[in-house]
């Protein structure tokens, strides 16, 4: 008993084979971060709709607490807001925090209480917002439960993977994660579907109740495989070496490769943004007499991330034989060029309607491309941070890499709130021009940036994207 404990303290795995042949505590995380993911994309595939539907109309917006101070303080940044632009400022701010929070949550838990510690707390935390998402009055607690509680939890049950697996067993520490991204992907498809159709069939804190029930079912699956989790992960520690003139340049070179990637992002988070209000005013939801809840479009998106892995593989695995595979550059490019295609998809139904509402599929095919979109930009750029960056602050990069998420988010909130100043053509026409100044920049400034970032023999990396955390 005590070799056991002394194995998880130093996050090896307690038994080599339990799941899959992989340690017993990887199902316990798969399926905690499976529930936890449910939860979370289901409520978020509704808290749009939610706001501008009930929340943030009279009768209801007067009983949310501490409200009056809390939108007296964004519109002294951003001036008066209708319902709609409040509600896209409100998501914006939201959705950014919840890449921000999993910062200073690794920093808590690696310096305080330790992963598992933080994960409890933060599987608390959530539970607590979904079930405030519930009730009108606690909808800013519910907020701020949420935001911190994905802070405590999200980076460090990642954390936890790793630490499953001894240092020199990469082979299937990257199959482990592997399995985890699968459980991530899964719940984001489910949640939406789940959630989406409830509420739309006997009203939101339905919805939003079914979010709660699945994230205490997180925590209940996290606490029964509490003994099989490493409790606390242990960093590695670089010795301290300077900084060369190279390793700056490198440095310089990620940075502008992650302000590229900010146009991207732009392109691609507005579809859990403006595009459901959209959707409900200018969307033909009706299927051969099926009203297709709006929500299941948040569905559309990770689906076909999980769909065209392979065949993205195989088309890779096939450019390489023939000589001509996408540098990384050259797929975060590609990727801000069908995150244009997507946004113009819109542009060209919304066009070809005219004062008609538009079909159904063709927003199923804009979220569709964006989730191909997704594939080639995001895991991309963790791979070349990854493999790029300085030894002595790899890992620092790439919380940073995590943070242009931040920056995006807060971006596609206030850039939601001209939604009503625009037409819907003019406002989509904008969201393609963004994504492609990403494709612009990658043409313009790729080769320089590629130069500089021509992989280093002496040091030993490989890429590691299917290692990471692939968030949306």
């Amino acid at each position: 008993m005590a070799t056991t404990q002394a194995n998880l303290a130093a996050g090896q795995p307690h038994s080599a084979g339990g799941f899959l042949g992989h340690p017993k505590g990887l199902a316990f995380l798969a399926f905690t971060e499976a529930w936890e993911r449910f939860s979370y994309y289901g409520m978020t595939a509704l808290l749009v709709l939610y706001m501008v539907n009930q929340l943030l109309l009279p009768g209801h917006i007067e009983h949310v607490a501490g409200f009056a101070g809390f939108r007296h303080a964004i519109e002294s940044v951003f001036g008066p807001l209708s319902t709609q632009a409040l509600a896209s400022q409100i998501f914006g701010l939201y959705a950014g925090f919840v890449y921000f929070t999993p910062v200073l949550g690794g920093w808590v838990a690696d310096r305080w209480i330790g992963q598992r510690n933080a994960v409890v707390l933060g599987a608390l935390g959530m539970s607590g917002g979904h079930i405030a998402m519930a009730f009108d009055q606690s909808f800013l607690l519910a907020l701020l439960l949420l935001v911190v509680g994905s802070g405590l939890l999200k980076g460090n049950i990642s954390a936890q993977v790793g630490g499953l697996y001894p240092a020199a067993d990469e082979a299937r520490r990257t199959r482990g994660f592997a399995i985890f991204s699968t459980a991530i992907n899964f719940g984001a498809v489910a949640g939406p579907l789940l959630c989406g159709f409830l509420a739309q069939r006997y009203g939101w804190h339905v919805g939003f109740g079914t979010a709660a029930i699945f994230m205490l079912c997180g925590l209940a699956t996290y606490l029964s495989g509490y003994r099989h989790l490493p409790a606390k992960v242990e960093r590695k520690i670089l010795a301290a070496v300077p900084m060369t003139r190279t390793d700056w340049k490198i440095l310089g070179a990620l940075a502008a490769v992650m302000a590229i990637t900010v146009f991207q992002s732009i392109g691609y988070y507005q579809l859990g943004n403006v595009l459901p209000v959209w959707l409900q005013e200018h969307g033909n939801m009706n299927a051969g007499g099926f009203s297709i809840p709006i929500p299941w479009y948040q569905s559309i998106d990770p689906l076909f991330s999980i769909l065209f892995v392979p065949v993205l593989f195989a088309l890779w695995s096939w450019q390489q034989r023939h000589g001509g595979e996408p540098s990384e550059l050259g797929k975060i490019g590609q990727g801000a060029w069908i995150c244009a295609a997507a946004n113009l998809v819109l542009v060209a139904a919304i066009a070809a309607a005219g004062p008609h509402k538009v079909l159904w599929v063709w927003p199923f095919l804009y979220c569709a491309l964006q989730g191909v979109a997704f594939l080639y930009y995001w895991p991309t750029l963790l791979a070349l941070v990854s493999r790029a960056a300085p030894p002595k602050i790899n890992a620092t990069m790439m919380g940073i890499a995590f943070l242009t998420l931040f920056v995006g988010n807060n971006l596609i909130g206030w850039i939601g709130t001209f939604y009503e100043q625009m037409t819907p053509l003019a406002f989509w026409l904008l969201h393609a021009g963004i994504a492609a100044t990403g494709g612009i920049l990658v043409l313009l400034f790729g080769p320089a940036l590629k130069r500089a970032l021509e992989p280093r023999e002496t040091q030993g990396l490989r890429p590691a994207a299917m290692t990471q955390e692939v968030e949306r």
